[in-house]
């Protein structure tokens, strides 16, 4: 078997030994419930206490403005929900982009049955977010705006601080009769590991986060909501953390959670510029590569999905035409490269990833779509050995394929404008 070479930390990250390490005792030893008063009950509160007042601090925010769900995918419904619940008697109108998590798509289709509006915002071919667009779709009736730091797909980076800016702006003028409103939330998941999260600096009110995107624990999200935020739970029972999420808290995801964290900000700037230096190489070598290596050295028709700068330094998604994804992706997995695809999306079905859709992209391009995401464990070694493999891959398969990916391209196109 060749050695397993991990391009897919975009889908998950590998647990941090410091991380579990700080974790065990609390799987153990400390397995108190921190809802109980005496000595192990309190001994897990105090460091639920630590850990929340660790994640906060990197936040810039209080430690009642933190919540702790079972995901992100919890804490987007959350947010979306719970916004649109507490306040449908002051709007109806909820704008997105087309780009977002499902966690909050799939919640949007829930809330158009009752009756609320839902605007997704169209994104331009680099994956930008069309801010024209979206300030002709501000008006009096918007309660909510949510728009992702980063998507999945492409990893490009949306202009969060501008587009609050603009928010802020229209608060002041005379239409904005609602006062407090838009809310502005935002899913930092994937950014998390090499933006700013400074919630003042973002200018949002509020931010989904991920812990097995950062090397921490699966199981466990959050959501920072700023004070005086009027939101509605959508999980009942205990009342625990404020009545906001009720249930006994999962302690130590939670301790881990925060170790995860505050490692990341410790290595955050370090990490951010060896992990594009490698993410460049990778890039530069498939778009151009060395005349050295043999002639099967060279792809053709290769195509980047996503903005060329603006994009998370770990991410490279690619489309390579005449080859299925999928097909790429097993051959690969065969070497010991494992990454992800576009042509399977990230569901249970077989549908095109609605990302790259959003982009303008063919179905014969989405259809041919590599995602590299990079992460600690890479080295210029590894990009050196998919650089080897990977032109030979897509020789290969371009010489059996008699695949017309066109013969379902008219009935994908009228799905997706659906």
């Amino acid at each position: 078997m060749p050695k397993q070479r991990y391009f897919d930390y975009a889908a998950t990250t590998p647990l941090d030994p410091k991380v579990l390490l700080a974790m065990l005792p609390y799987f153990g030893k400390e397995f108190g419930n921190p809802s109980n008063l005496y000595g192990l009950g309190r001994n897990a509160s105090r460091a639920i206490t630590e850990s929340t007042k660790t994640i906060t601090s990197i936040l810039g925010c209080r430690p009642d403005e933190f919540i702790y769900t079972g995901s992100a995918t919890e804490a987007d419904n959350l947010a979306i929900l719970g916004i649109a619940r507490a306040n449908r008697d002051k709007g109806k109108k909820i704008i997105v982009s087309q780009i977002e998590h499902k966690g909050i798509l799939a919640v949007c289709d829930v809330l158009e049955k009752e009756g609320f509006e839902i605007v997704r915002l169209p994104v331009l071919k680099n994956g930008l977010v069309d801010l024209d667009v979206f300030k002709k779709e501000l008006d009096e009736r918007t309660i909510l705006i949510s728009i992702t730091m980063a998507d999945s797909e492409t990893g490009t980076i949306q202009p969060i601080a501008k587009i609050s800016k603009i928010i802020t702006k229209y608060k002041k003028n005379p239409r904005a009769t609602l006062g407090q409103f838009p809310y502005f939330h935002t899913d930092a998941s994937q950014a998390t590991k090499y933006l700013n999260i400074n919630v003042d600096k973002l200018g949002v009110d509020m931010m989904t986060l991920s812990a097995h995107k950062i090397y921490g624990p699966k199981g466990i999200g959050g959501l920072y909501v700023r004070r005086g935020t009027k939101i509605n739970p959508i999980i009942y029972g205990g009342g625990q953390q404020n009545s906001l999420r009720s249930g006994t808290e999962n302690v130590p995801c939670v301790i881990g959670f925060a170790k995860a964290l505050s490692l990341n900000e410790k290595n955050k700037k370090k990490e951010f510029v060896r992990i594009k230096k490698l993410r460049d190489a990778l890039e530069k070598g498939i778009f151009s590569p060395h005349r050295r290596v043999a002639e099967e050295a060279t792809i053709s028709k290769v195509i980047l999905n996503s903005h060329p700068t603006k994009r998370l330094p770990n991410f490279l998604n690619i489309s390579i035409l005449d080859v299925e994804g999928e097909a790429m992706l097993l051959y690969l997995d065969e070497l010991g490269i494992m990454v992800s695809t576009g042509s399977a999306c990230n569901s249970q079905n077989l549908e095109p990833s609605y990302i790259l859709a959003a982009l303008g992209n063919s179905y014969e391009h989405i259809h041919g779509s590599l995602r590299f995401t990079l992460g600690k464990g890479n080295t210029m070694t590894d990009v050196k050995y998919v650089l080897k493999h990977l032109p030979i891959v897509v020789k290969k398969l371009r010489s059996i394929s008699s695949l017309d990916l066109s013969l379902n391209q008219k009935k994908w196109q009228n799905k997706i404008k659906k």
